[in-house]
């Protein structure tokens, strides 16, 4: 497991930068979620938002993929600047050699 939360950590550096990048809001990550049986959840507090995504026992590209879409929910990006923002933020992924 200690892998696995090295590589969240550094997951959410590389999606932080990239987000501050795009200009866009960084949402606070944690795991697990505090909700039973749910592998995402999300939750606003003003423009607090925080993205809790299960890690253990799931593929890591599963968990890389929960924490992208929680950016994407966080900024409420639909349409072509959602895609836009997901290619960017996966590529920052890719550059860090965390996603594999």
């Amino acid at each position: 497991m200690e892998v696995k939360t090295y590589r969240f950590a550094e997951t959410v550096r590389a999606l932080g930068r990239a987000s501050r990048h795009l200009a866009l809001g960084v949402p606070v990550f944690r795991s697990p979620p505090g909700l039973l049986g749910v592998q995402r959840s999300i939750r606003r507090n003003g423009e607090n938002v925080v993205i809790s995504v299960a890690v253990k026992e799931r593929p890591w590209g599963a968990v890389v993929a929960d924490m992208v879409e929680g950016v994407i929910v966080t900024n409420e990006l639909s349409g072509s600047r959602a895609d836009i923002a997901r290619s960017a933020l996966w590529r920052a992924i890719d550059n860090e050699e965390l996603a594999a």
